[in-house]
């Protein structure tokens, strides 16, 4: 198993949710209001006057057969738009209750 962690633009929660659940990806925590600066462009996401953008993210658990298709899906997603911003990080998961 891998834990997977996703930040993004809260524009693209219905094509993420739609990505694991065509992956049969079921569980997740997710946070619906996350702050940060993107990781090339250090432009900020704080959900404020001055910088408007909203973050939000997702961790998961996923079986590693579908780590990963799952990321190259998660990777076209962020290149159709990415000024939008979108990241997934993965590692193993050592122990599972």
């Amino acid at each position: 198993m891998k834990a997977i962690f996703i930040t993004f633009n809260q524009a693209y929660y219905d094509a993420i949710i739609s990505i694991m659940d065509r992956n049969e990806i079921k569980g997740y925590t997710y946070w619906e209001d996350v702050q940060g600066r993107g990781s090339k462009t250090g432009k900020p996401h704080y959900g404020t006057h001055a910088w408007p953008t909203k973050n939000s993210a997702i961790f998961t658990a996923v079986e590693d057969e579908k780590v990963a298709g799952f990321l190259d899906l998660l990777h076209k997603l962020d290149l159709q738009t990415e000024a939008q911003g979108l990241r997934a990080f993965a590692w193993n998961i050592e122990q599972l209750i």
